[in-house]
């Protein structure tokens, strides 16, 4: 079946891929170019030490994978692990559902601490693990920081300081796909050995580069690291840096060129007021919400997501029904709820180069699907709250002062 465009922008509040910004379109639009010329190295180099700020680090190193967070995954665990290595991993959602499994398959020793989904990771069962691992078989410790279907947040400062309490030199590895250029993220001062991130969530990208930044000791664990790598193998590019041409195969032109200019943007803004910007545009989802009758999927306030909210529906309603209608009625794209919580949620995703009146036409949506479909709403309640709320926090945009 064919689909024709509907008249307008689609409004696009799945929690990745997101939209892209104009700017970064137009640096993308451009033909291809010899990687092996003066200019792409010389590209990278710069791109290698602006995405550390991202990443809130000055020792690590990073790598541009041409895959997504899947093939950034297997990048963090291939080249510090070996098949039958103990790992802790925490099952919040789809994502860390995925993420264990990857490591099963790749050969390692899952110890999977399992929560109900909607609870972030469950620390006290890492800290009695951590106490009774008095030989270290423990090598790595792997956690989502933020799972978007179940819109929850982990917190990796009470991660590091368990891990401190108990002298316990596990890896800390950190899936941070949804969170990192959205979320406060600390990779130096929370002691994370390896984070890692996609293009198409809040660096509004299309999809396509794996981001990985890995600590002094992850690197150390390359050296003994027996898991089985080619692609993902980060002493290839280490040799390629040394020789000063960056890239051991192509690498997407394009895409090098839309970082470039997506670094700017959040440069330009500033990577705290981004952080900040994202927390004014959830906060406002939750009372957009709140003022609908209807509960989140997060069951406390600590573990809420500033760059998902996954709403619950009332039994009665199939929340895969809301997706479909807001597409094919409204333009407006929501994301499915996954698993075990499909047809009980649909999700909003509030991430990336995206501004308050963005969101609030997303939740007049939103209002008009929830009548489609036979959920009694009040039209403009949400909005409403969620505009009370704006009007007393946006601050203004600083270049227009």
């Amino acid at each position: 079946m064919d689909y024709f465009n509907a008249p307008g922008r689609n409004h696009l509040f799945v929690p990745g891929p997101v939209n892209i910004p104009e700017q970064v379109l137009r640096a993308m639009n451009r033909n291809n170019e010899d990687y092996r010329s003066p200019a792409i190295p010389a590209m990278t180099k710069t791109l290698l030490e602006d995405v550390k700020q991202i990443f809130k680090t000055t020792s690590g190193t990073p790598f541009l994978f041409p895959t997504t967070g899947t093939g950034a995954w297997e990048s963090a665990l291939t080249n510090t692990l070996s098949p039958g290595d103990r790992t802790v991993s925490f099952l919040i959602g789809q994502f860390s559902l995925l993420w264990i499994d990857q490591q099963q398959r790749l050969g390692f020793n899952v110890d999977v601490v399992e929560s109900d989904w909607g609870q972030g990771a469950n620390l006290e069962i890492l800290a009695s693990k951590l106490a009774e691992d008095t030989a270290h078989t423990i090598k790595a410790i792997c956690i989502v920081h933020n799972e978007t279907a179940t819109g929850v947040t982990n917190n990796l400062a009470t991660v590091r300081k368990i891990l401190d309490h108990y002298q316990h030199p596990a890896l800390f590895l950190v899936d941070g796909v949804s969170s990192i250029c959205a979320l406060d993220f600390r990779m130096d001062e929370w002691g994370v050995d390896v984070a890692l991130t996609g293009s198409q969530k809040a660096l509004s990208l299309p999809t396509g580069l794996g981001i990985v930044c890995a600590s002094p000791k992850a690197l150390e664990a390359t050296k003994t690291a027996k898991s089985v790598r080619v692609f993902f193998d980060w002493k290839d590019y280490l040799k390629f840096y040394n020789m000063g041409t960056y890239w051991p195969y192509t690498p997407s032109i394009q895409l090098l060129y839309g970082l470039r200019a997506a670094l700017d943007l959040i440069f330009e803004e500033g990577l705290d007021n981004v952080i900040a910007r994202h927390t004014r545009l959830a906060k406002a989802t939750r009372l957009a919400v709140e003022a609908w009758g209807l509960k989140n999927c997060t069951q406390k306030d600590e573990w809420f997501s500033d760059t998902v909210t996954a709403v619950v529906v009332p039994p009665y309603i199939d929340s895969s029904e809301i997706v479909r209608r807001g597409w094919k009625r409204y333009n407006l794209s929501l994301g499915l709820g996954l698993n075990k919580v499909a047809g009980k949620v649909f999700r909003i995703g509030h991430l990336g180069n995206l501004n308050e009146l963005q969101l609030l036409g997303c939740l007049a949506g939103v209002e008009m699907i929830l009548k489609d479909v036979g959920y009694s709403v009040q039209l403009g309640s949400g909005v409403a709250a969620a505009s009370a709320y704006l009007q007393n926090s946006m601050p203004m945009i600083p270049s227009r002062i």
